[in-house]
């Protein structure tokens, strides 16, 4: 569903007075130039939030447009700072296509990995082994503008990612996962009760979740990025596009507070 990016450009520069509002790139896409946004909180331990490399899943960009205040408050009452991308590929946002209005692909482009020598792939197969992975320098303009300013900064203590399934049917969720499932077990059971949890199932040609709706890929995402830099809690959420508006919001504010607290958690264990 196409979007007014110039109006949610005017709420997200509407929270200046609660978060630094950062216009940390500008793109030109079919003649038009779009801003960038980084949201940062200040905090003693920090969690990164993405959203909306995919144009045409638009409740994870909604959700933090509408919802930051909140967000924010439950960050700072935890003493977690906060850097939320929440709009990474705006022309796409704004016509409701996956891609930007160039055609290109947003998503992924955050790292290769050398297989063999000399082989280098954006994605690995179950189980496949690599000899070293290096951060991407190319990719679409979006991603490399992302790219840069997330590597830019130390590694957080958790980092979140919200995508949606265009390709699904039904009102569903599963997430993408790396190492320990444990912590978002409790976060997968309380988003069951707005849509359909995908157990033991395929979600497309490389992938099945397991029985806790979680899958494992190393995909060269932004996820996987985080993964490899040593983020301890990392994650890719989505939710069908089939799922109602409001039962995304729901489901993004689990998860996001959930990460919240999970990057509160770490900060506690080091004391």
């Amino acid at each position: 569903m196409p979007q007014n990016y110039q109006e949610y450009a005017r709420r997200i520069r509407g929270y200046a007075g609660i978060a630094e509002v950062n216009e940390y790139a500008r793109v030109v896409e079919g003649g038009v130039e779009y801003p960038l946004f980084r949201l940062t909180l200040p905090g003693e331990r920090w969690l990164v939030i993405t959203s909306g490399f995919h144009g045409e899943e638009p409740a994870g960009p909604l959700t933090l447009c509408h919802a930051f205040e909140a967000i924010a408050e439950y960050a700072r009452e935890r003493h977690v700072g906060l850097r939320v991308y929440p709009c990474i590929n705006p022309s796409g946002f704004e016509d409701g296509t996956r891609y930007n209005r160039s055609g290109e692909k947003p998503n992924n482009d955050f790292l290769r990995y050398e297989t063999a020598p000399g082989e280098w792939k954006g994605e690995l197969t179950r189980g496949e082994s690599f000899l070293r992975w290096a951060l991407y320098e190319g990719g679409p303009k979006e991603t490399r503008a992302v790219r840069s300013d997330i590597a830019r900064y130390p590694a957080p203590a958790a980092a979140l990612d919200i995508h949606q399934d265009n390709y699904l049917p039904g009102a569903a969720t599963y997430a993408y996962t790396f190492g320990d499932k444990s912590p978002y077990r409790q976060l997968m059971q309380d988003a069951s009760a707005h849509a359909h949890v995908i157990r033991n199932d395929k979600v497309d040609e490389h992938n099945r979740t397991d029985s806790d709706g979680l899958i494992e890929y190393n995909d060269g995402s932004v996820t996987d990025y985080f993964l490899r830099i040593g983020v301890p809690y990392t994650a890719t959420l989505e939710t069908t596009t089939r799922t109602p508006l409001e039962a995304c919001h729901a489901i993004n504010l689990i998860w996001i507070r959930g990460f919240i607290d999970l990057a509160a958690r770490g900060s506690e264990s080091s004391e």
